[in-house]
């Protein structure tokens, strides 16, 4: 079965956070340069990188065992950055910027790191749409994380621009800065491969 893709809603006025609001409960909603973007809750090979990835992280940076700590890691938070409204799959802050999380409903201070778990129905807006608002944002890092190619690309931000700085793939062992007090094994980010056939 065909996977939905995502749909940009063209309108003569700019998008605000009501038409966020007003998007289905089923959909992810989102906003750049002034355009609503909806798409489909992720199918499994998105939902498993995203999940494998932020468990690898939690304990060494979220909770110090195993790794230095001093971050929070958040699944799927939504982001107000000026007039963007972007949910990103993972986001992590440095403690020592955003010293406490406070009962909210989104975050407005930019992330220190984003990861983009790419799909087909995301792709073109997660590279060509949020990839150049995080950068406008100040975000530190990105990840580009595919779990149809079994790769990941990581990127710094250097006046302004992405420089890629790893990629990685199949089941390569990583340690990719602002993470690389630990190793990761990508292979865990993957559906198994189908046997025989």
């Amino acid at each position: 079965m065909a996977q939905p893709s995502a749909q940009t809603h063209k309108s003569a006025r700019r998008a605000t956070y009501q038409d966020v609001l007003d998007a289905p409960a089923h959909l992810v909603a989102e906003i750049v340069n002034g355009t609503l973007h909806t798409h489909p809750r992720p199918a499994v090979p998105h939902a498993l990188a995203s999940s494998a990835l932020g468990g690898d992280l939690l304990n060494p940076f979220q909770f110090g065992r195993g790794g230095p700590g001093g971050w929070w890691i958040i699944d799927e938070p939504e982001l107000h950055l000026g007039e963007e409204i972007l949910v990103p799959d993972l986001a992590g802050w440095r403690r020592e910027r955003l010293a406490e999380l406070i009962d909210t409903a989104y975050f407005t201070l930019a992330p220190d790191w984003v990861c983009e778990v790419l799909s087909a129905s995301t792709r073109r807006f997660d590279l060509h749409e949020k990839r150049p608002a995080y950068a406008r944002e100040g975000v530190g890092y990105l990840w580009l994380v595919d779990p149809m190619d079994r790769t990941l690309e990581a990127f710094e931000l250097r006046d302004g621009q992405w420089v890629l700085i790893a990629t990685a793939k199949d089941d390569e062992p990583v340690s990719i800065r602002p993470f690389d007090a630990i190793t990761i094994n990508l292979g865990d980010l993957w559906l198994p491969k189908q046997q025989g056939g």
